[in-house]
């Protein structure tokens, strides 16, 4: 249920003609990177995709989600997303057989190891979020379980890495191979509005660029500015403040703490109230402004037609490490928007330039990180 589909290609650099066309990768703008599960690669191709290094070593990444990890080497390759175009681009090939070793610093990290298509739900993950590294100065100066360097692919050691080795959102690297406009500030996410009981498929735009050409003007009265070191922002909710919140494409419900919803039976993790249930929330930039009021519903999870794959009611826990879980936590600083709330809007993602080097371009509201809508 409500997973955000896009297309790339991806190419050995420099190439024009060792390309695949890889469909059903997700869209998120809660992580960083293009990260590829390995089964659905052709073998050929990644032989041809030279591997990312670090101090001579090769570099490997232990993916950390919410509700579990991914882990596998670091490759340079060319993307392609329309007509924008990435070169010499770090990519993650997730579940490399290569790299079956998995250092136990992340295998302990929590959750379930997602390193196949079927564990994953996509054949890959396109991070868009608003920081042009996935770790940035952190990994820099200390080691917090992404980054390993490999003496061999059964051998790799935790380590730090500097900003230009880390796998970086693609946007940043974008130039429109048409008109020489660099779309690299950011990305809109448009999808249209569904029924009350859902829809089977949605269609929609990722729109690459804020303010940089004509399709992708700025419009939005919403303009939230995000945490300058976590992107997060504030929402209030049942009379408290939720200092951690997030807007998630890659989240697939809406996830914060409510007693009064009775949780689900079959479908664990998530709310089923006995009936369509209203709710209403506040969301704020950081520093408290400035405010906007959202409006949501409720759906019971155990009762969705389960024909239909888009829907704009799903809410449920916040997920732990361990996963989701029958018994919700009782309280929490987290409300994660996630793809509910983007049916209806279009929904703008600002990536903060301190660390994207000269070539990032601010938007008519500045430069992110923010959220729009």
């Amino acid at each position: 249920m409500n997973i955000l589909y896009t297309t790339v290609v991806l190419c050995a650099p420099g190439s024009t003609t060792n390309c695949q066309t890889i469909d059903h990768v997700q869209v998120d703008t809660g992580s960083y990177g293009l990260r590829l599960i390995s089964d659905a690669l052709q073998p050929s191709l990644v032989a041809a995709l030279p591997a990312a290094m670090s101090g001579g070593q090769a570099l490997a990444e232990c993916t950390m989600f919410a509700d579990g990890y991914s882990w596998g080497p670091l490759r340079m390759a060319d993307v392609q997303i329309a007509g924008e175009k990435a070169s010499g681009l770090e990519v993650q090939v997730i579940g490399d057989p290569t790299y079956s070793t998995v250092p136990q610093n992340c295998s302990s990290s929590g959750g379930n190891q997602e390193d196949t298509v079927p564990l994953f739900g996509a054949n890959g993950i396109l991070g868009v979020g608003p920081f042009a590294q996935d770790c940035g100065t952190r990994c820099v100066t200390g080691t917090v379980g992404f980054y390993y360097v490999c003496a061999s692919p059964t051998s790799c050691t935790e380590s730090t890495v500097a900003l230009a080795q880390q796998i970086g959102n693609p946007v940043v690297s974008f130039t429109n191979s048409s008109n020489a406009v660099q779309d690299n500030n950011g990305v809109i996410i448009e999808l249209s509005q569904i029924a009350v009981g859902g829809a089977p498929t949605v269609s929609g735009s990722l729109v690459f660029g804020i303010d940089t050409e004509p399709n992708n003007a700025m419009t939005a009265t919403n303009v939230l500015p995000g945490d300058p070191s976590t992107g997060e922002i504030i929402t209030v909710y049942n009379s408290q403040t939720l200092s951690k919140s997030y807007i998630d494409s890659g989240s697939n419900a809406l996830y914060f703490v409510d007693g009064s919803f009775k949780a689900c039976v079959n479908n664990v993790g998530f709310y089923c109230p006995p009936a369509l249930t209203q709710r209403t929330a506040v969301n704020e930039g950081t520093g408290g402004t400035p405010q906007s009021t959202v409006n949501f519903s409720v759906a019971n999870a155990d009762s969705l037609n389960a024909a239909n794959a888009a829907f704009d009611n799903l809410a449920g826990c916040p997920v732990s490490s361990s996963g989701p879980s029958s018994q919700c936590p009782t309280s929490g600083q987290t409300f994660d928007w996630g793809l509910p709330f983007y049916f209806g809007l279009d929904v703008y993602t600002a990536i903060a330039c301190n660390d994207a080097g000269a070539g990032c371009k601010t938007t008519s509201k500045g430069f992110g990180p923010y959220f729009a809508y």
